[in-house]
């Protein structure tokens, strides 16, 4: 009985000193914060596109609206309203690409354990 509680105890202590050593407690730790790191990023790129299909679906809109009436009245000044609906879905294009880009570096130099 004393043979067999002294190779429990042992073995307790084998894998205390495997799984709670300080270099695998680091390591684990530090695979934890990437995996969060990389969850957040993911999320802001999501998040990014969301608000670029939004924008998109806004400025289709917009333009279709300014073209019937340019088709209807030949006001040029709904011209106007094209020409902004396409720079705002240009300008959200580049930011859309800006959050990604700065996601994939915020990966890239995070350790991940």
């Amino acid at each position: 009985m004393d043979n067999t509680n002294a190779q429990v105890i042992d073995t307790v202590n084998q894998i205390q000193l495997a799984t709670m050593a300080p270099q695998v407690v680091m390591t684990s730790g530090a695979g934890k914060a990437y995996q969060s790191v990389a969850q957040s990023t993911a999320i802001a790129v999501q998040d990014s596109a969301d608000a670029l299909r939004n924008l998109s679906t806004i400025a289709t809109t917009a333009i279709g609206v300014a073209m019937a009436q340019l088709l209807a009245t030949k006001d040029v000044k709904y011209v106007e309203v094209i020409t902004a609906a396409q720079q705002v879905m240009t300008q959200a294009n580049v930011e859309f690409g800006q959050v990604g880009a700065t996601a994939a570096n915020v990966i890239k130099g995070y350790p991940a354990g």
